[in-house]
């Protein structure tokens, strides 16, 4: 009998400190990509070292939404940030010099970005809620991104984002308030500003956690958790299975 191949996994890192808020992004990415905790292997950057070695053997690696805030100056960082900054340009250097499928999402787009040369800074920071995006040209014709719809509402909250694309990226989609809203690298290296993994019950939770975090004023909780409540998010979804469906399976 021909011998079948080992399944493919994925490296997914994590930088959050609270423990529920962790087990509920790896749960929800799991869930939307249709994928199995023997999937991936998760690592908590805010917790251990990240050395590139840690890619060995994965077919794809997954960086999540983040606390950190890429493009505040240095003094203000912690060590803790200043390491995990550190680890993971290692990584990217390797992921880029390997092609290696990329998928980073919130905290993902201005980590890419920034190593590619991108302008990140606060200008369009978007509170958290959900924002209605659109496709590219480019993003209808990525086979990635077409499985979403042209238009769709998927859930933001981000204090810094691209203001100039890095050299050679390819814009997939915008946004009316954040212009960059995802952008590949070469063929296989994808970020998206927006969370493809949120759901209501997801935002909610986010958002009650990072209350006092700066994201929005605080005493607008309540109307944010309504809106949230109200919103329609799931067609942000695919884009995930459509990520697994073609590097993890």
């Amino acid at each position: 009998m021909p011998r079948s191949s080992p399944p493919r996994r994925a490296l997914l890192v994590t930088t959050r400190v609270d423990d529920d808020a962790t087990a509920a992004e790896v749960a929800a990415i799991l869930r939307y990509a249709d994928l199995t905790p023997e999937s991936i292997r998760h690592v908590r950057g805010e917790r251990e070292g990240l050395p590139p070695e840690l890619l060995d053997g994965m077919d794809a690696l997954i960086l999540t939404g983040s606390p950190f805030t890429a493009s505040d100056p240095a003094e203000s960082k912690s060590a803790d940030q200043l390491r995990v900054e550190e680890e993971l340009r290692r990584m990217l250097d390797r992921v880029l010099a390997e092609d290696l499928p990329l998928l980073g999402a919130c905290y993902g787009v201005s980590t890419l970005g920034l190593h590619q040369g991108a302008v990140v800074d606060r200008t369009y920071g978007e509170p958290s809620g959900a924002t209605t995006i659109e496709l590219t040209d480019a993003g209808r014709a990525d086979p990635v991104f077409r499985a979403l719809p042209d238009r769709f509402d998927a859930f933001v909250g981000h204090k810094e984002a691209i203001r100039v694309l890095p050299p050679g990226a390819v814009l997939l989609a915008t946004g009316a308030a954040c212009p960059v809203q995802a952008f590949r690298i070469g063929q296989h290296q994808y970020a998206t500003q927006f969370h493809p993994e949120l759901d209501v019950e997801g935002l909610v939770a986010r958002v009650t956690l990072y209350r006092d975090a700066g994201y929005f004023p605080s005493h607008e909780l309540d109307r944010i958790i309504d809106a949230a409540r109200r919103a329609r998010v799931g067609s942000a979804h695919a884009m995930l299975r459509s990520f697994a469906d073609r590097y993890l399976r």
